[in-house]
């Protein structure tokens, strides 16, 4: 059966539900979790080196292969060799611009780009490269602008989680929020959630995030890298100096829908 939320992506497996009881581990994602709000880790350490390597070497071969390329074109005279040239030369361009996003979320994410998920507003909050994405194809024009942000607020209503493959040798897992129009399926966004994970990992985040999003005891607040208690140390490890705006820091803590729209008020958010 298709996923019920259009269009559809590619490498669906399947669609999420969403409530409490679900299976639920945070895993190394977890970073601080209080009673108002919680952050996940998306992106580590390990995989921005190691994607950046990846990108860095087709990047530096396209840049290579392109130009001798395109000068061996005019004058090839066997037209087996010339389409063979030709196919090398599109594949090298379609490189090219597959992976300069992919350098560009790698270089530019920073401190694993948390995703803020706060259950007494039923808001989520995400402060990102705008590169960072499960999808590569962008506007060329944006290349030109490497360290181009989205900061976004979400209503965790709208948002709706699938798992989809990532096509990779080791059958990796990715899951997705799908950001829907109210009241739809019509999908007008998507926020990545969870990458590359084996199997039943696949589910674990979304079921902890779930279950903290019900008040569902099933989850601890000390499960992450911060205590409850180190509220501080992790919005100056993680948070500080992003680029992340004052009324959204001091969002992530509201306490209710009224609270957050005080809080709106006092910085003149719309």
């Amino acid at each position: 059966m298709p996923s019920q939320y259009r269009p559809q992506i590619l490498g669906w497996i399947g669609d999420l539900d969403k409530g409490s009881k679900n299976i639920s581990g945070a895993d190394d994602r977890l970073l601080y979790a209080n009673d108002n709000y919680c952050a996940f880790l998306r992106k580590t350490s390990s995989d921005q080196i190691f994607y950046l390597c990846i990108s860095l070497i087709c990047i530096i071969g396209s840049f290579f292969l392109i130009p001798s390329l395109t000068y061996s074109l005019p004058s090839c005279k066997n037209k087996a060799i010339y389409f063979l040239l030709l196919a090398g030369l599109v594949c090298s361009i379609l490189i090219l611009y597959v992976m300069i996003p992919e350098l560009y979320q790698n270089l530019f994410t920073r401190r694993g780009c948390p995703i803020i998920f706060n259950r007494k507003t039923n808001k989520v909050y995400i402060n990102e490269s705008y590169f960072f994405n499960f999808t590569s194809f962008k506007n060329p024009i944006h290349f030109l602008q490497p360290n181009k942000k989205r900061i976004k607020e979400y209503d965790w209503v709208d948002l709706h989680g699938v798992v989809v493959h990532n096509f990779s040798t080791y059958s990796l897992n990715t899951t997705i929020l799908m950001v829907c129009e109210p009241g739809t399926h019509k999908t007008i966004d998507h926020v990545l959630l969870d990458p590359q994970r084996n199997g039943i990992g696949s589910y674990q985040v979304w079921g902890w995030v779930n279950n903290f999003m019900c008040f569902n005891d099933l989850i601890s607040l000390n499960d992450g890298k911060y205590t409850w208690e180190q509220e501080t140390p992790f919005k100056k490890d993680i948070i500080q100096d992003q680029g992340w705006p004052e009324w959204m820091v001091e969002a992530f803590n509201a306490l209710s829908p009224e609270h957050l729209s005080e809080i709106k008020q006092k910085y003149h958010v719309q």
